[in-house]
């Protein structure tokens, strides 16, 4: 566990459950919530909302994932939400849970959000990547402001005191995660930060989509979204808030034929070509030695997807090429679980005063 012990804990939280209400319960984000509340011992499902879904009961329309009394699923109703719970998931489309989110803080209700209307700082960022996603009209700027950035390990004080977070996108968590130790630390140049990423088809969601059929991404690697995916933006937000200076990085993610996982290989130019990779390992052993959801592997190994696969693990690497003077950081994790939901119950777990990485899997099953 993290350094908040069970002993430690706030006693309103000891032998108490947290309602949570999860909105977009049956979307791979929403399920994995569902799937990982179930298990947690100071937290509690008592709310269900869908759209398409609604009417139904849960156990009928997800037979793989059975609850207890077999809940309804609800059409989503703020003042029954605010009834039956103390926290809600948001695992809706980008552009629509902003519709419901300042009705839910007016009444007191903490909500953490896994899409990305509250990741940027302004309305006006977020119009200028996501605009063309929804016809919603927003103007909820000062939530934009309020909201936290939820990438658990870089920002837990503000998280613990948050009304509202936003959890970071699967690309973010992989890249930021290796990436922004050496930016905070001025280790290397801000100008020439490569990102290739590669990831799993449920990145895509669950809805239809003609490039995830199976005839269509087996057997083969795609790039995608080659210059300015929406990802970028956040990305390089995150980064320039680190480093202190406005950060333009090249990103590029690859659809490649597996469930889940990302695996994230980051390049970067050393300003001191004479540091090793044992001192760059180091350096991530420093930042993260009390975290532990990530692992930190010896010089010489390297990641793979399936070391995470259902965990909330990011598994990180490094190495230098004195040739080129340039330092690669590779980064592993399940893209719905550490990259999407797991975050979300870490995030949770920190706003309830709980232990990190309580509830949380942390033991991969291999192969």
């Amino acid at each position: 566990m993290d350094s908040t012990s069970l002993s430690s804990m706030d006693s309103s939280a000891k032998g108490l459950l947290n309602r949570v209400a999860i909105i977009g319960a049956t979307g791979y984000g929403g399920l994995q919530s569902v799937r990982l509340i179930t298990d947690h011992p100071f937290f509690n499902v008592t709310y269900l909302g869908g759209n398409s879904s609604s009417g139904k009961q849960w156990n009928d329309a997800i037979p793989f994932l059975p609850l207890e009394n077999n809940p309804l699923i609800h059409k989503i109703d703020i003042d029954e939400i605010s009834r039956t719970s103390d926290y809600v998931v948001l695992s809706l489309p980008n552009g629509i849970g902003s519709q419901i989110t300042p009705q839910l803080l007016e009444r007191n209700l903490r909500v953490v959000d896994l899409s990305a209307d509250y990741r940027y700082r302004s309305l006006d960022e977020w119009k200028q990547t996501y605009i063309n996603e929804t016809s919603s009209l927003r103007n909820d700027d000062y939530l934009c402001s309020e909201a936290i950035y939820g990438l658990s390990e870089w920002n837990f004080e503000k998280i613990s005191k948050a009304r509202l977070v936003a959890c970071p996108g699967c690309f973010p968590t992989a890249s930021l995660l290796p990436l922004l130790p050496f930016l905070k630390q001025g280790l290397i140049e801000t100008d020439g930060l490569v990102i290739d990423a590669k990831t799993g088809t449920s990145g895509g969601g669950r809805s239809a989509k003609e490039h995830l059929l199976f005839a269509e991404s087996s057997e083969g690697i795609t790039p995608y979204g080659v210059i300015g995916h929406r990802h970028t933006s956040e990305i390089e937000s995150q980064a320039t808030e680190v480093a202190g200076q406005k950060i333009h990085l090249q990103f590029t993610p690859h659809l490649v034929p597996m469930i889940r996982g990302i695996l994230s290989t980051i390049y970067a130019r050393l300003r001191d070509p004479g540091l090793t990779a044992d001192d760059c390992k180091t350096v991530l052993e420093t930042v993260y030695r009390d975290k532990s959801n990530i692992v930190v592997l010896p010089v010489g190994k390297y990641p793979s997807t399936k070391w995470v696969k259902q965990t909330n693990k990011a598994i990180l690497s490094v190495q230098v090429d004195s040739r080129t003077g340039r330092i690669v950081l590779i980064s592993a994790i399940d893209n719905l679980i550490k990259g999407q939901a797991g975050q979300a119950i870490q995030n949770l777990n920190i706003m309830a005063g709980l232990p990190q990485d309580l509830g949380l899997p942390l033991l991969t099953y291999y192969p």
